[in-house]
């Protein structure tokens, strides 16, 4: 008789832990920006959205919970061989987002795997296509191509390739050191280039500089000159007009053309001094001027 009331006991406890176990399993909480995807004895049943959902005890089960925010995979380097049979290695990203949890649940085993294995085959055959510079100066135009055909296939399992990114194309050792020293001989190059049209038009501003200051020069040598003719014509005009207002006679001018001989002979630039026709017409000028006049000369008959 004493067992029964522990008996009783157990089988409370045993009820309640069953009840719980149930409403546990009832009860199902999904988290912001995920989906859970249920199956009804075995089946797909429905997807559940974020909140709070309600189950069938012992009947459904959450087969798969799937993140609906846009994901990034990174996949390690893989070799490819350009059209010049050159091996390079690239370096993928891929961002997708899943737009259809239940193909994603169920159309495929492995997306991710896909996903990268279709990546290197749709690289091998873009790089197969190009050549090295064509790879290594056409990025955007393989990631377009990429994009287009891995959208197009991942499109039947539920997932949406939003961008594909190559982080990097690394090309074999030898010919990374070939590039370099090619482009130090372009650089090198255009250094020369440049160095060169710097002294070309160094030399031009100098010759323009030296036209212009010679143009310059001669103009005001010949404005000089002109402005010294302009000086003398006034002042041998003045020196004219004051003759004739003075009243000097020849008699003077032919003193005052005597006196200045001998600071023309002196002169040092003259070797040999020629005398002048007028010296003896200033002589006679002279002579006349100091020889005395006849109040009455007489005239011959």
């Amino acid at each position: 008789m004493e067992t029964l009331p522990v008996v009783g006991a157990v089988i409370g406890i045993l009820f309640a832990l069953l009840v719980l176990i149930t409403v546990f399993r009832s009860v199902r909480i999904v988290g912001q920006g995920e989906t859970v995807i249920v199956e009804r004895l075995g089946r797909y049943n429905r997807t559940l959205t974020p909140g709070l959902s309600l189950l069938v005890p012992f009947v459904d089960r959450v087969h798969q919970k799937i993140d609906m925010r846009e994901q990034v995979v990174s996949f390690p380097p893989q070799p490819v061989i350009t059209q010049d049979n050159l091996v390079v290695s690239i370096d993928s990203v891929i961002y997708f987002t899943v737009t259809d949890p239940q193909k994603a649940a169920y159309e495929m085993a492995n997306p991710l795997m896909g996903i990268e294995q279709l990546t290197v085959t749709t690289l091998r055959n873009v790089i197969g296509s190009l050549d090295l510079e064509a790879t290594l100066t056409s990025r955007d135009e393989i990631n377009s191509r990429l994009r287009a055909v891995l959208d197009e296939a991942t499109g039947q399992w539920g997932i949406r390739v939003n961008r594909v990114e190559l982080k990097a194309i690394d090309p074999p050792a030898s010919v990374q050191e070939a590039m370099e020293k090619q482009m130090r001989a372009e650089r090198e190059r255009r250094a020369v280039i440049l160095t060169a049209e710097g002294e070309k038009g160094s030399a031009i501003l100098s010759a323009e500089g030296a036209q212009q200051a010679a143009v310059l020069r001669a103009e005001g040598d010949k404005q000089a000159a002109i402005l010294r003719a302009e000086g003398e014509a006034q002042a041998l005009a003045t020196v004219v007009q004051m003759i004739h207002e003075s009243g000097v006679d020849q008699t003077v001018l032919a003193y005052q053309y005597l006196q200045t001989l001998p600071a023309i002979a002196n002169g040092s630039a003259s070797k040999v001094w020629v005398i002048p026709a007028e010296l003896s017409k200033a002589v006679g000028l002279l002579g006349e001027a100091f020889t005395p006049r006849a109040e009455n000369p007489v005239r011959p008959e």
